[in-house]
């Protein structure tokens, strides 16, 4: 759930990283998908934290940032078609 909301709040908000100061224009896209790029590791390290607390943490190679890495995208998606195909710009 953490992952979902993370994944789509650059697509949603106007503020810059969220708690940031309201863009005077509207964001581009390049910014959007930096702020996925870093929300996505602010979320894979809550999860290593509480993989941490839970026991030993098992071996990841790329293949797991690879396949988490899609996952975020394709949890971005709705957001994405809200912001770009959904939602009429005045």
């Amino acid at each position: 759930m953490a992952a979902f909301i993370a994944a789509n709040l650059p697509f949603i908000n106007h503020r810059m990283m969220v708690v940031g100061p309201l863009a005077q224009t509207k964001k581009a896209l390049i910014v959007r998908l930096v702020e996925l790029v870093v929300l996505y590791f602010l979320v894979g390290g809550i999860a290593l934290l509480l993989e941490r607390r839970a026991g030993q943490i098992a071996p990841q190679g790329w293949e797991f940032y690879a396949v988490t890495g899609t996952l975020f995208l394709t949890l971005a998606f709705p957001g994405f078609v809200y912001r770009y195909l959904l939602r009429r710009h005045d």
